[in-house]
């Protein structure tokens, strides 16, 4: 067992192997390039500098990243609420929930979108330390006050438990201090938090020693710390629900990769030539031999030699892109899922007509479980200024399976045309996915265009 605060818990090891695909997918084409063979692995004897001209020219479609956004604005299709049993200190603190100027909307989106795509991720109250500030009036006057910390889940070292309740907590953090007159650097730093006090280590003269920097107590007796899981496996480990897109998305990146390099080698035709043999001279060694390609050069060949340029027949370029397609028909179904309701394999009827107003997608259950993190993070603000309850946080997302306007608006206008829908369900519809302002009513919007006049062609 390692008395070091660096030590990592085999449990954070093993999501690790998670999030070593996580992580570069959501970066982005040059964090995928930077994992290098880990996800784009090489050819059978392909030397480096082709694979690394390979890897270089290759390219992700950000399936898995771009599915996490859209989910997440779902979820924040609508501003979060705060509910009305919210101390009017706590709402006043909520503006700037962070204290860096962001109110808890805008900092929740990181947050809610760091447990999905990873499958949980972690905050914290914090409340600075200030010297001679000892009342909460001080603290008011001064300006201390407590707020939120966003910690991810790479930065989680280890925790100890205790029936459930948390003990300890260690993670890693960079913060960035004055570096002379005019220049600034960053430092790495241990913070241990436990109920009551804190820690924080950093590296000694000693390489690989880490050493006690600073530490305080809390007016706390637990630690404030909430844990927002959407793929919960147990106490603080979880796998990002997401996970099989990822590997699609991998699959898809080595594809991809595949397609484009095939792509490259058909573009250049093969020149051969047939029926030349090399000469050689007394002694045994090839004699050299002028070989010029090219406007205004001449090539002598034997007789009943050959010349002429190879190429490929590009069948495998087809099935390459074929695959290509199949593999982005299997992510996009591989994404909906969040949005399809679970169903029970076996239900009576009873149960089947009380639940059928009641379920939920995975997403929206997602959504309330965050709603619950938010209100507890809201009720440790509330135990440092000893207000009482924290008060309600309702998320207010759009969790429709139809909530695609590429894919059902077609249809709607299709149905508007033929006479099976009204165009003021139509105008509801298209304003209910996004595409209208919902500032426009429709009977103002009737009177505009019966006042424009026909059609353009109609007359």
């Amino acid at each position: 067992m390692s008395n070091s605060p660096d030590a990592t818990l085999p449990a954070v090891n093993a999501m690790r192997v998670y999030w070593e695909r996580i992580t570069p997918l959501m970066l982005g084409t040059l964090a995928m390039r930077e994992a290098g063979t880990c996800l784009l692995p090489k050819y059978p004897a392909e030397e480096d500098c082709v694979y690394k001209e390979r890897l270089a020219l290759s390219t992700l479609l950000p399936a898995y990243s771009e599915t996490v956004g859209n989910m997440t604005s779902r979820v924040f299709a609508e501003p979060l609420q705060l509910g009305d049993d919210v101390p009017p200190q706590i709402a006043e603190m909520a503006k700037n929930i962070d204290n860096a100027g962001n109110d808890l909307n805008s900092w929740s989106v990181a947050f809610f979108s760091e447990g999905l795509s990873h499958g949980l991720c972690h905050a914290f109250i914090d409340h600075a330390q200030v010297e001679g500030v000892r009342t909460q009036a001080d603290e008011q006057a001064a300006g201390v006050r407590p707020y939120a910390v966003l910690v991810k889940p790479e930065q989680v070292l280890g925790w100890r438990s205790k029936g459930g309740v948390l003990t300890m907590i260690r993670y890693k953090e960079v913060v960035e201090e004055e570096d002379g007159e005019f220049g600034a650097k960053c430092v790495e730093q241990i913070r241990v938090l436990e109920p009551g006090s804190w820690r924080i280590y950093r590296k000694g003269e000693k390489a690989g020693e880490w050493e006690v920097h600073d530490e305080g107590p809390t007016s706390l007796p637990v630690i404030p710390w909430v844990t927002f899981y959407t793929g919960r496996t147990g106490f603080m480990t979880a796998k990002p629900p997401l996970m099989e897109l990822a590997h699609l998305n991998v699959k898809h990146w080595q594809s991809q990769s595949d397609q484009d390099n095939i792509l490259h080698v058909i573009r250049v035709p093969i020149l051969a030539r047939i029926g030349v043999q090399q000469q050689y001279d007394n002694q045994g060694k090839p004699l050299p031999t002028e070989f010029k390609v090219g406007v205004g050069a001449l090539t002598d060949l034997p007789m009943n030699g050959d010349m002429k340029y190879v190429e490929h027949t590009g069948k495998a370029v087809e099935a390459g892109r074929t695959a290509l397609k199949d593999l982005i028909d299997e992510m996009r179904m591989a994404g909906a899922k969040l949005l399809t309701p679970e169903k029970v394999a076996t239900k009576t009827a009873t149960q089947a007509e009380e639940d059928a107003a009641q379920e939920l997608s995975p997403l929206e259950r997602m959504a309330h479980q965050f709603g619950d993190c938010l209100a507890q993070l809201l009720q440790y603000m509330a135990d440092y200024r000893s207000l009482g309850d924290g008060g309600t946080v309702e998320m207010r997302g759009n969790f429709d399976v139809d909530y695609m306007p590429e894919v059902s608006l077609p249809t709607l206008v299709s149905m508007a045309n033929a006479g099976m829908l009204s165009h003021e369900t139509l105008f509801t519809e298209m304003q209910r996915r996004g595409v209208i302002s919902d500032e426009y009513k429709w009977p103002e919007e009737l009177g505009r265009i019966g006042s424009q006049g026909p059609a353009l062609g109609a007359i």
